[in-house]
């Protein structure tokens, strides 16, 4: 299991998300994104406008993809 933050994956913060896979902590940001928005916490709503818009253009938001799959690879595995 390996952690990212909101921070390394573009968004304002330090929380911490943990996933086998990449894909794993790309939807606990996505997820994290939306609720902390619609909490009223406005500090998110960049970060989220920018994963919402990421698929309009396709090629900007599979470059993201690709460089936040690599960064997790190289992430050390977290001791448990």
């Amino acid at each position: 299991m390996k952690k990212m933050t909101c921070k390394q994956m573009g968004g304002p913060c330090d929380t911490a998300f943990y996933g086998n896979t990449a894909d794993e902590v790309i939807k606990a940001q996505d997820k994290h994104l939306k609720e902390t928005v619609g909490a009223g916490d406005m500090t998110h709503e960049s970060a989220l406008k920018d994963m919402q818009g990421r698929w309009k253009n396709p090629l900007k938001g599979l470059g993201w993809y690709r460089n936040t799959k690599k960064a997790f690879a190289a992430l050390p595995e977290e001791q448990s």
